[in-house]
């Protein structure tokens, strides 16, 4: 099952039509996108059970939203791709390196984001939507937690990020508005297949600067999971930045950052795009 924000309605995607959840269950499911994650395996038992024939409407992406609009909770997970620490020249984390994204900082698969400085930089990520969710979930059975997946982008401004350098303010650098676009569908398990074995791909005007796999995870999403769960409850809807492969602009010799006018495209197999233009900030009133 894919479903999609439409125009702020809840829709399933098949074969590039959709289908408004709301009308075509009469009710029975709201047509909130946000409100999907707390019910997902009624949904899907829902949608397995609509007829190919009923998606009528062909799917326009420019009226996509973010399939989740207003998570409650943002994690994201630092250096958690072996080449990405490479790159840095980071040792291997022991435990996950988490940190925070701040909810407001999420829009969606099409979007304009102001460039906040000179070091704004690109860091596409497979991300991983929570579905019933819970307390202490063990590895095992973290699959029964999930909703599904998205594609990610965990944009960041080095310069408000490593300010003080003693102490980064890695959250705060990386929740600008917009700053965390994400879309354009969210896929489940049996869309996606193996989410340890997809290719992450990001180009800046066309130019590919990302080309990574899932695979070279340091730490799995079960291990994820368990671990972040083990201290919060997680909660329907809430988002799981699962870090980010080699290639991004401030590991460049020299390194490279956004300007107005770059077009960014960010792409995961089996899930889908994101383009992201990004414009001159506006002046403060």
């Amino acid at each position: 099952m894919k479903v999609a924000n439409v125009s702020g309605r809840l829709h399933l995607v098949r074969d590039g039509r959709v289908l408004d959840v709301g009308k075509a269950s009469d009710g029975r499911f709201s047509p909130e996108p946000g409100e999907a994650y707390a019910r997902w395996p009624e949904l899907t038992a829902w949608a397995a059970e609509q007829r190919d024939d009923a998606f009528t409407d062909a799917l326009d992406v420019a009226e996509l939203g973010a399939p989740v609009p207003a998570p409650r909770q943002v994690f994201a997970l630092g250096t958690n791709y072996r080449t990405h620490a490479a790159e840095v020249g980071w040792p291997i984390p022991e435990t996950p390196m988490v940190f925070t994204k701040f909810p407001s900082s999420v829009t969606g698969p099409v979007a304009q984001v102001e460039i906040t400085g000179s070091q704004v930089d690109w860091e596409v990520e497979l991300v991983v939507v929570i579905g019933t969710g819970g307390h202490r979930i063990a590895e095992a059975d973290a699959w029964q937690a999930i909703a599904g997946f998205t594609v990610g982008q965990d944009i960041s401004d080095r310069d408000v990020q490593m300010r003080p350098k003693a102490s980064p303010q890695l959250g705060l650098g990386k929740s600008f508005p917009g700053f965390s676009p994400i879309g354009p569908v969210v896929a489940d398990l049996d869309e996606v297949g193996d989410p340890h074995d997809l290719g992450l791909r990001c180009r800046v005007n066309g130019e590919l600067v990302q080309d990574g796999r899932s695979d070279d995870l340091v730490f799995t999403i079960p291990q994820l999971v368990a671990y972040l769960s083990d201290v919060v409850t997680l909660l329907p809807g809430d988002l799981v930045f699962t870090g980010t492969p080699s290639g991004v602009g401030i590991a460049r010799r020299p390194p490279r950052f956004l300007a107005p006018g770059d077009v960014l495209r960010s792409e995961i197999d089996r899930i889908g795009e994101l383009t992201t233009t990004f414009v001159e900030r506006r002046v403060r009133a």
